[in-house]
């Protein structure tokens, strides 16, 4: 028996990947992952083919002798592109005041290409993690007022595991690796430092509870259910998060995600999480998505 991503995987699907892995032996190891999670019907909450989960099915499938995979392709001699910043951020004059001086404050999402090279231009400038490619399903919101750009906010999918927050939701690791798409996480965030607005930061919070549900919906095709957050005690006690009434969960253990062979570690940071509907640990906890 093989068990991936809390599925197991039946003798009969066995035989059917082995079949499919002979009958398209051209296809790269990639495009099999895709062909046999259509073949499967197994896909992420948003509906895309969970091809890295399927991946390590065929390796395991591979090292136990069921299927031989096709030699990976070599593509170290493809010259990498690197990302062309078409926009320099642009000097900014000084915001301050109170929230009612600076006129209603929006979020906008991010979908224009030249916008989402200004928006990763702004983090790796002004956010002291610098801007990280997304992995998985995610949303990028510029926060507007006053006429300008005021900051960023950047949404992605969740830690894989969290002892504290798993015990918190209450789901079992089968669970959470079905699951997991429906928690996002809000890896960044980042109000400009020539913004000075009291309570600008709580406030876009605030707003973004509201909308995130909806507009992820409309951009990947499902409704998230909690958002979780890290706060680095070193840089900042997390206030704002509190005053939009996130839930604070206790510290990270300070261990980076483990893989065979490495191992480092991470400052501890607080966990913050916010459930979007009532019966979160529900869905988070049901047997399909």
């Amino acid at each position: 028996m093989i068990v991936q991503c809390g599925r197991q995987i039946t003798k009969q699907e066995l035989a059917q990947i082995r079949e499919t892995v002979e009958t398209f032996c051209c296809l790269s190891q990639t495009e099999l992952a895709h062909t046999v999670c259509e073949h499967l019907g197994w896909h992420t909450a948003s509906g895309s083919n969970k091809v890295d989960a399927c991946l390590k099915l065929l390796k395991e499938m591979e090292a136990r002798g069921i299927i031989r995979l096709p030699v990976k392709r070599d593509i170290s001699c493809k010259p990498h592109k690197q990302p062309v910043v078409k926009n320099k951020v642009p000097a900014q004059e000084t915001v301050e005041g109170k929230l009612s001086d600076i006129g209603p404050v929006h979020l906008r999402v991010v979908m224009d290409k030249e916008e989402t090279v200004l928006f990763n231009e702004y983090l790796r400038c002004h956010h002291y993690l610098g801007y990280k490619r997304p992995f998985g399903c995610f949303l990028r919101y510029f926060v507007e007022g006053s006429g300008t750009i005021l900051g960023c906010l950047l949404f992605s999918g969740a830690a894989k595991a969290l002892k504290t927050r798993d015990q918190w939701i209450g789901w079992s690791p089968d669970e959470r690796m079905r699951n997991q798409g429906f928690v996002v996480n809000n890896g960044r965030f980042l109000i400009f430092p020539w913004v000075k607005v009291r309570y600008l930061a709580s406030h876009v919070l605030g707003k973004v509870i509201r909308v995130l549900e909806q507009d992820w919906y409309q951009r990947w095709g499902y409704r998230p259910v909690l958002l979780e957050t890290f706060v680095d005690p070193q840089y900042f006690a997390g206030t704002c998060y509190q005053a939009a009434n996130f839930k604070y969960l206790g510290m990270t253990s300070g261990m980076g995600l483990l893989r065979q062979g490495k191992s480092y570690t991470t400052n501890p940071k607080k966990i913050f999480v916010y459930p979007l509907v009532d019966n979160f640990r529900k869905i988070l906890s049901q047997d399909t998505v």
